[in-house]
């Protein structure tokens, strides 16, 4: 797009600097320039970028003629620079500024259809953070690869099946431009492959007060072969696989090198940018001249890993041999260290010279923080990691967890935001608990049962237009198409089930008994209708068999009309269901939903959920405010159990879902519904949020990480020398710590207890002992921590006491000795412990 010569000239990179941030995506006041340069090109595209990329220059020069038009390009343009300069929740709340950036390391990032770079839920929770973080004034900078192709786009056939289709990124028409340095030239990265450098290309997207860096190995001075490194997500083989996620941890941190960026912290968003931790050690290495044990020291204390996994096959692990392929010179030259230095830090079994290479494992032993991505996820990841700190409890495998939320403002609908406007203001947004729950309160049912209603009925016709362009597209005739206009109804109770289709979300539950179903769906009186969408990954094939089987329940019952699937479920797609439905479904096997953040979409626009208790809805499931399936347990992949949960789906949606959406008062409002509704919205809405969330990460994890980054990197050395002097004290003696006797009196409804603990030639100070009584009952264990007497006579003894509430027996009581450092984080930088035995 050339213009500069136009006298307009100024007006026409406002607007292509408005088109270029993905601010619009969730702030909609330039919806209406889009929509006035082409509004067809605009429905069908959504993308600003693209736009001013295909109207003529007769068009643009017609427009900036127009004074309203350019009126409202200077509002716009005025609106973005006084964001720009106005204070922000972090310049507020921290006004010191407690850290400069955060690198947030992602493989993908879910910001927009216009940039196609996503699968699902990953993407989802990064690019819904990153537009919190622009909102919250967060120093947060993405760090992603830009994809030639990306995630496969789905069509299905006349018989249901799906079928892989995968459509070219071209970067010309994406909202993205190339990183130029300081005397013009493409910003590229080169990183030194077995035999043969690559060049990786860095490209910035603007994302409000964010940027994402975009990295590309398509360039042309590389091979043709290693052009399509970055050409498609979550495809490929192995090689690929390793190869992508090379690009994106060592190259993604000289990149942020390269544009003059050392953040103290890195989040990594998932295991797959795990060789950053190495890259940032590296730099730390040459920076300070230490060797790697001393830099990977100083580096871990600055970096966070997140686990969205659940299960231990998620986890991406390489054959030693082609890790070795890639990583032998790179240990040798760059780390100084022995091959088996490196592959140790990603297995188990440290000594085992068979085991694959986990990158989660790298994760976590180069970050000092981890975290898992629900409370019940948190309880699965630290079984998943337990066998990395044997003998400790699970309870201690340091795993927290921070709960998704997601980005409000991107999915709630017109209505709903208009709603929230009424209720809560301008600052609907930041407002608290309390002033939500008055402001809806002040609410009749009938405002928002209208806001229900429009919302369904907007979604019916985005559904009905979206179908029919899809079957036409696969050679329907003209009365097929228009025939479309006949389906569903603005009126009847709608559910929505959008995932993933993968055997363990169990997205054909709901057809265990076909004929129930049926009965569900066609009674005439409540009338219930189904909106279906989800990709299976193309290796999938039990998934695949699954949309088809649903395509063939759709076709060959009485429910077609009561029924849609909805091929190539994308993010818009996403905008509309979760503003439409009246309830969403979800339906996983416990608990290998790991959050599913889908739920949280349509609490905001006044949707329900029913779902299984697994993932977030483990913890915000109240009867109040929607529907649970299943007991809470664990029961594998048993199909008796299924049958059960099918039973018992059917029943909710028989007996509470359907009959509480019908019932109305004399106005025709189901009160009750509402009711739930305002519990849901009131409740749910600001916890599930990202904006929660990523406030959440800065004050856990990313202020005390830049902290602890910062005493380490001191001048001095004194802190890391420090902890490597006691790391290697606690290894030469630990074999030889014991204990002595232990005597244990109870008085006075208090348990003590005196204990004799031989430290070798460790100090008192280096270690901490503890009484430990597991868990009660889901409950959380005791730790009480003893305190050091007098030494004892001869050998380095010392006599430690503690008095603890009888309020069990002291039989339940174990003493322990752990490493203690004040400056340490235990267990991940010191696995020792010595049980009473």
């Amino acid at each position: 797009m050339e213009h500069d010569a136009s006298p307009n000239a100024s007006l026409m990179q406002a607007l292509a600097n408005i088109a270029l941030d993905l601010r619009w995506s969730w702030n909609h006041a330039a919806d209406e320039l889009w929509k006035h340069l082409d509004p067809e090109l605009w429905e069908l595209t959504r993308n600003p970028w693209v736009m001013l990329q295909t109207v003529s220059r007769e068009r643009l020069d017609a427009l900036m003629a127009e004074p309203q038009f350019c009126a409202k390009i200077d509002e716009i343009a005025s609106r973005r620079e006084w964001r720009e300069q106005s204070s922000s929740w972090f310049e507020s709340t921290y006004p010191q500024r407690p850290f400069s950036h955060v690198a947030y390391f992602s493989m993908e990032f879910m910001l927009s259809d216009a940039l196609p770079i996503y699968s699902g839920g990953l993407g989802n929770v990064a690019g819904d953070q990153l537009k919190s973080a622009s909102d919250l004034g967060v120093p947060v900078v993405g760090v992603g690869l830009l994809y030639q192709v990306g995630y496969f786009r789905q069509r299905l056939d006349a018989e249901g099946r799906q079928q892989a289709l995968y459509p070219f990124n071209d970067p010309g028409q994406l909202p993205i431009k190339p990183v130029r340095q300081a005397n013009g030239e493409w910003l590229r990265v080169q990183l030194k492959l077995p035999g043969y450098p690559l060049w990786i290309r860095v490209w910035q997207v603007q994302v409000g007060r964010r940027i994402l860096y975009l990295l590309d190995t398509n360039d042309p001075a590389n091979l043709p072969e290693h052009r399509g490194i970055t050409s498609e997500l979550y495809g490929g083989s192995p090689e690929v696989r390793l190869t992508q996620e090379l690009v994106l941890g060592i190259g993604g941190w000289r990149m942020l090198r390269a544009v003059g960026l050392r953040p103290p912290v890195c989040h990594l968003n998932e295991g797959h940018a795990a060789f950053a931790v190495l890259e940032r050690a590296r730099d730390y290495m040459q920076e300070a001249n230490v060797p790697f044990d001393t830099a990977l020291t100083v580096v871990r204390a600055g970096n966070l890993f997140t686990t969205h996994t659940p299960v231990e096959a998620g986890f991406d692990r390489f054959a030693p041999e082609l890790v070795k392929r890639y990583f032998r010179h790179y240990a040798q030259d760059d780390l100084h260290i022995p091959m088996q230095e490196l592959l140790a830090l990603g297995r188990q079994n440290t000594f085992d010279d068979a085991e694959p290479f986990s990158m989660a494992l790298l994760a976590l032993r180069g970050s000092c923080a981890v975290n898992a991505v629900s409370r019940l996820h948190g309880k699965v990841s630290r079984e998943l990691f337990k066998g990395i700190f044997p003998e400790w409890p699970v309870e201690d495998v340091p795993i927290g967890h921070v709960t998704n939320g997601v980005h409000i403002p991107i999915w709630d609908s017109d209505e709903a935001d208009k709603l929230w406007n009424d209720a809560c203001g301008r600052g609907r947004w930041d407002a608290d608990q309390k002033t939500i729950i008055e402001g809806f309160n002040a609410l009749s049912d009938a405002r928002i049962w209208k806001m229900r209603h429009t919302s369904r009925e907007t979604l019916v016709n985005f559904v009905r237009a979206r179908l029919a362009r899809q079957i036409a597209g696969h050679g329907a005739t003209e009365q097929e198409v228009e025939a479309i206009e006949r389906i569903l109804e603005p009126d009847a109770l709608t559910l929505g089930f959008a995932r993933r289709f993968a055997p363990y979300k169990r997205p054909n539950l709901l057809l265990h008994n076909p004929e129930r179903l049926l009965a569900i769906l066609t009674n005439k009186h409540r009338p219930v209708q189904l909106l279906i969408a989800g990709k299976a990954h193309p290796q999938d094939t039990r998934g695949q068999e699954m949309i088809r089987q649903w395509v063939d329940f759709i076709r060959h019952t009485p429910a077609r009309s009561q029924v849609v699937f909805l091929a190539d479920y994308d993010m818009r797609m996403t905008e509309s269901l979760v503003r439409g439905v009246d309830v969403w479904l979800n339906t996983p096997r416990r608990p290998w939903e790991a959050c599913g953040t889908s739920g949280m979409k349509v609490l905001v626009n006044g949707g329900l959920n029913l779902s299984e208790l697994d993932g977030w809805w483990a913890e915000a499931y109240t009867p109040e405010v929607g529907w649970a399936l299943g007991d809470g347990r664990e029961h594998g992949d048993d199909p008796a159990w299924d049958a059960s949960e099918a039973d018992q789906l059917y029943t909710l949606l028989e007996e509470q879902v359907i009959p509480e959406f019908y019932d109305r008062d004399e106005s025709g409002v189901p009160v009750a519904w509402v009711k739930r509704i305002r519990a849901s919205l009131t409740q749910l809405t600001p916890v599930f949020s990202a904006n929660r969330c990523v406030r959440e990460y800065t004050e856990k994890h990313y202020i005390p990480l830049a902290a602890a980054y910062q005493r380490r990197t001191d001048e001095t050395q004194k802190t890391t020398e420090g902890l490597l002097h006691w790391r290697r004290k606690i290894a030469d003696h630990w074999p030889r710590v014991r204990f002595g006797t232990i005597r244990v009196d109870t008085a006075d409804n208090l348990h003590h207890f005196q204990i004799q603990v031989y430290l070798d030639e460790l100090g008192p100070e280096a270690v901490r002992v503890e009484m430990y009584a597991e868990p009660v009952t889901d409950g959380v264990p005791e730790r009480h921590v003893m305190t050091c007497g007098d030494a004892l006579v001869g050998e380095n003894a010392w006599r430690y006491t503690a008095s603890i509430p009888a309020s069990r027996p002291a039989s339940d009581f174990t003493p322990r000795v752990i490493p203690y450092h004040l400056e340490a984080f235990v267990p991940i930088e010191a696995q020792e412990i010595l049980w009473y035995q």
